[in-house]
């Protein structure tokens, strides 16, 4: 259970009416994630805003290989749930590549630019002020063009912000995910367990 009282559906007023309707319209039911934003929807519309100008200008598996370096590195059980549902059912992934990727995804039958971006972007979370111009420059070296790094520094550098907003609120992953084999979600909760995973 999250730390911080959720606002429930029948409290839900206004903008916070209008996401938790938005959630369940799209999802067919309100993410725990959602309902930990239900104090502040401004932020969660700003958020939402944020991702979807970052995401817009990248490949989708780009976005999603580089999100879970980031998710990974900051030990984030719900977001490596999340997208690591999203590498499964979109990016024709099974769950020994996704276990792969996970694992080692320099042994993950990944392309060389694959495993170079995601290098960076666990770099990137590991310690910002250690990136060099020479790890740009190697990320050039597979055609990534400046614009293209800013690209894969932003996503790596706003998981942070919502992996640890979830993490320090203990959001509960969603019951959704109790359809992965329990070898998966022993894979994937690199943080705070996911209780249905012990």
């Amino acid at each position: 259970m999250a730390y911080i009282k959720a606002v429930t559906e029948n409290e839900a007023t206004g903008k916070t009416q209008e996401i938790y309707e938005a959630a369940q319209n799209k999802s067919g039911y309100i993410p725990n994630y959602t309902r930990l934003f239900g104090h502040r929807p401004e932020v969660y519309e700003a958020w939402g805003a944020l991702l979807g100008s970052i995401s817009a200008n990248m490949p989708l598996r780009r976005y999603e290989l580089v999100t879970v370096a980031a998710a990974r590195q900051l030990g984030s059980t719900y977001c490596m749930l999340a997208h690591g549902d999203v590498i499964l059912n979109k990016m024709g992934v099974d769950e020994a590549q996704l276990t792969a990727i996970v694992q080692d995804y320099h042994a993950a039958d990944l392309s060389a630019d694959e495993v170079a971006v995601m290098a960076f972007a666990e770099k990137v979370i590991q310690n910002a002020g250690s990136i060099t111009q020479d790890d740009v420059d190697r990320l050039k070296t597979f055609g990534l063009s400046d614009a293209d790094i800013l690209d894969v520094t932003l996503a790596a550098t706003a998981r942070s912000f919502f992996s640890k907003t979830l993490d320090a609120l203990n959001a509960i992953p969603d019951d959704k995910y109790k359809a992965f084999s329990a070898e998966l979600l022993n894979v994937l909760s690199v943080g705070r367990p996911f209780p249905e995973a012990e």
